[in-house]
């Protein structure tokens, strides 16, 4: 398992997601100032909504940033089946009707999905409710979280 071209697609996927952000902070900084949307009178608030929205995509834009920042100190180590798993880890896992599910524990951009040696990986974060059973769990613990009210079990069945 290579954990550094690992780490490379999802810093690659992340820049994206950045770059992404950027362009749409741009498209509403500029309807926020179009003449178009100048009030024309108290009820007109096209104006007011789009500079809102703009306001909120730079924040977005921040938060991308920072995302990049802190994924970028993570290091590239490898997990054995005897390590307790921590930020970097790379996890298998299965319900109990055996459906796999591959996870990355990244400090960052929790939710996020990309290909990596054909197998589609989500990136969780330690606060997650997945996240927080995972931490310190080791190949073959068996982990709880609570889904919609329901309790879901999962084996983890590789670390990497």
């Amino acid at each position: 398992m290579n954990k550094a071209l690992l780490h490379e697609q999802i810093f690659s996927e992340l820049e994206m997601v950045y770059k992404n952000a950027i362009d749409s902070a741009q498209r509403a900084y500029d309807t926020a100032i179009d003449e178009e949307n100048e009030a024309e009178n108290k009820y007109d608030t096209m104006g007011l909504e789009a500079s809102y929205l703009a306001h909120g995509q730079s924040q977005r834009v921040n938060e991308c940033k920072n995302d990049l920042v802190e994924f970028k100190k993570l290091k590239a180590l490898q997990f054995s089946p005897e390590t307790p798993i921590s930020l970097g880890a790379l996890i298998y896992i299965a319900d109990d009707s055996n459906h796999q599910q591959c996870l990355f524990l990244s400090p960052v951009a929790g939710g996020l999905k990309i290909f990596f040696q054909e197998k589609e990986v989500t990136l969780v974060t330690p606060s997650s409710p997945l996240g927080k059973a995972l931490s310190s769990s080791m190949t073959g613990d068996e982990i709880e979280i609570m889904v919609e009210k329901e309790k879901k079990y999962y084996e983890i069945t590789a670390v990497y």
